[in-house]
């Protein structure tokens, strides 16, 4: 934001600045540059619409949504051999979690082998079948028998080979399981040695870039937040820079919870750094304002007895002016009466102003 300098004696800003600083009347003479205000900087900042104004602030919870979390299994019981993976680790898509050995599969590749056995067999009897049906020697209802068994030895081989490609299966029985998707190691149920049930999940991988954030609204907002408004997540300095996430309310509960008289609401949010599942956050809620409502930095307002006020530039000076604040949220607030679109106002220097305007 620009800044600029408080100006000298100029009409009335002379008269104001001489009576803070206790002088007596002005006889056009050069001022006092060496009063604190004379060279006070101050930051400024341009009234903006205010399309979207913060309704609240409530705190929030990040989760992952429900797709986001995958759990990997071993098709087959057996002991994990190695784990390649640590709990919190991240991994990609294809990336080996552990190698387990079973016996189920060594037994499958016998049954392969008997049931190609059976297929080769098969097949020579439908051919000598069908040539002895050709020739009137058996009853045709003969070489359709042997065709059905045909097919039977070949359903068996093929559903043997889904078995062993579904194990990914080595001659010993290894199997290497494989994270489904890029991420992080939310889980680790198995230890080297252990034991794996094709009825448990010895891995969860929780995908990285989809987060989403679990609500409270207080029971008078129940009625006022709808899904599709923004929202707006700080997440404080990380690596030297302020970070944040943003998002859109996804869906507000239709029921209020009678133990805490608020609304369960949930709003996705785009990924961002600092953002980690469970970690509670304060969230600020947008709604659309009036037609001719703006919104200033929260350091532009102050109270001046029971009213709030800014400071807006005048030429080269400097004008107390009520406003109407309608929120004060996330560092900006809403203002729908007394100022407009476009006008200055400082955003520093507050109370140095308002000493200079007291009356």
């Amino acid at each position: 934001m620009p800044k600029f300098l408080l100006p000298p004696l100029a009409s009335t800003a002379l008269a104001l600045l001489s009576a803070c600083s206790g002088g007596g009347e002005s006889n056009g003479s050069a001022p006092d540059t060496k009063h604190p205000l004379a060279k006070l900087e101050i930051v400024t900042a341009k009234a903006e619409v205010a399309e979207n104004v913060p309704l609240v602030s409530v705190s929030g919870q990040i989760s992952l949504p429900p797709e986001a979390r995958v759990a990997v299994t071993a098709p087959f019981p057996g002991a994990a051999v190695r784990v390649y993976v640590l709990e919190g680790q991240a991994v990609t898509r294809g990336q080996p979690l552990a190698l387990v050995r079973a016996s189920e599969p060594i037994q499958i590749r016998g049954e392969l082998a008997r049931s190609q056995a059976e297929l080769a067999l098969a097949e020579a009897r439908a051919r000598r079948m069908e040539q002895l049906a050709r020739e009137g020697i058996v009853a045709r209802a003969r070489a359709d028998e042997s065709v059905a068994q045909l097919q039977q030895a070949r359903a068996s081989v093929a559903e043997n080979r889904r078995l062993i490609a579904l194990a990914g299966a080595g001659g010993d029985g290894s199997m290497t399981l494989r994270a489904p998707i890029s991420g992080r190691v939310s889980h680790v149920g198995v230890e080297t040695g252990g034991s794996v049930s094709e009825m448990s999940a010895p891995f969860v991988v929780d995908g990285e870039g989809a987060y989403q954030v679990d609500l409270q609204l207080p029971e008078r907002l129940a009625r006022d937040v709808r899904p599709g408004m923004p929202i707006e997540i700080s997440l404080g300095a990380v690596d030297g820079k302020n970070s944040a996430a943003s998002g859109r309310v996804l869906s507000v509960s239709p029921s209020i919870d009678p133990m805490t008289r608020s609304v369960s609401a949930k709003a996705s949010i785009a990924d961002a750094i600092g953002l980690v599942a469970g970690r509670n956050v304060m969230v600020t809620i947008s709604g659309p304002g009036k037609s001719d409502g703006v919104s200033v930095p929260s350091s532009a307002v102050t109270r001046i007895g029971s009213d709030a006020h800014v400071f807006v530039r005048s030429g080269k000076a400097y004008v107390r002016r009520k406003v109407s604040v309608v929120s004060d949220v996330g560092g900006r607030a809403a203002i729908s009466e007394g100022l407009k679109a476009g006008e200055i106002v400082a955003a520093s220097s507050i109370t140095e102003l308002k000493a200079m305007t007291a009356e």
